[in-house]
């Protein structure tokens, strides 16, 4: 691969300058990507049997805490089985390899996603001030700290829930699940994924609050709306009961009181700076 050239003074680039400087970012980032991917595919077994295949074994963790909550609270037949009634199928000759492949492409995403997001902040990092490309490293830390975070609830929760509600629902006793795989990863990775972009919630806040389209009154004030579309949300990406959709709107609820301090501590900063100005 041919090396980029010497980079330019952003004022100095023009359009075609910021496509090239975006291609070679774009470049690096599906490289680190394909090769987390190609780590994830040379680690099949535990991919799949471990991670893919863990929420729908009975012994999983969450299924474990869980039976141990509902017991103490005389409801064991809520999460207390010894095995999930549905099986997975493969349904096409290419189905198995064509799941490995997908797999292991989120696989990359997942595990490169710093190394993305660092390639993001690089490329529009040089229009920024000086004092704020010294928050790069806190961006990459917090953006990726928040992202795994939010993975790793879609993975224990999120999937944990919607597995066991799914697997189990019937609506009649003739009808056996015979779950395709295609279906059974779509679920995980729906799951993690959506987790992962949602907890990205503050981050969002941040940058919306510092080009002024979002302040913190606006956000208690549509504080009310902003818990109905949270239900919402937290409706399309778990199971259709009460109890699954309050487990993941409690940590949104968090994180959108959380953005708001954020957009709140922004605000000051602004206007400290404003006032230093014109000092």
């Amino acid at each position: 691969m041919a090396k980029s050239k010497t980079k330019k003074n952003p004022d100095d680039m023009s359009f075609l300058d910021h496509l090239e400087d975006l291609r070679w970012h774009l470049l690096r980032a599906t490289l680190a990507i394909m090769i987390g991917g190609a780590i994830a595919f040379g680690m099949k077994s535990f991919i799949f049997d471990v991670v893919l295949f863990g929420p729908k074994q009975s012994d999983f963790y969450t299924y474990r805490l869980l039976c141990n909550i509902s017991e103490y609270f005389n409801m064991q037949e809520s999460f207390c089985f010894d095995e999930l009634p549905f099986r997975i199928q493969s349904r096409t000759m290419a189905g198995q390899f064509s799941a490995h492949i997908w797999t292991s492409i989120t696989a990359g995403f997942i595990i490169a996603f710093p190394y993305v997001i660092y390639q993001f902040w690089a490329f529009i990092a040089p229009g920024l001030q000086s004092t704020e490309k010294k928050s790069a490293r806190g961006f990459i830390f917090v953006t990726s700290f928040l992202f795994f975070l939010g993975v790793l609830f879609g993975y224990y929760v999120i999937t944990p829930l919607s597995v066991n509600f799914l697997g189990s629902y019937t609506v009649s006793t003739e009808i056996f699940n015979d779950f395709d795989l295609s279906s059974y990863i779509g679920l995980v990775r729906a799951s993690v994924l959506a987790s992962g972009l949602i907890f990205e919630l503050p981050v969002i806040i941040y940058f919306l609050t510092k080009v002024g389209l979002v302040t913190p009154e606006f956000l208690r004030k549509n504080r009310k709306y902003s818990l109905v579309f949270i239900l919402i949300i937290s409706a399309l990406i778990t199971p259709p009961d009460i109890a699954s959709q309050v487990i993941v709107a409690i940590p949104v609820l968090v994180l959108y009181e959380v953005s708001i301090f954020i957009s709140r501590f922004v605000i000051r900063k602004e206007r400290k700076k404003e006032k230093q100005k014109n000092k």
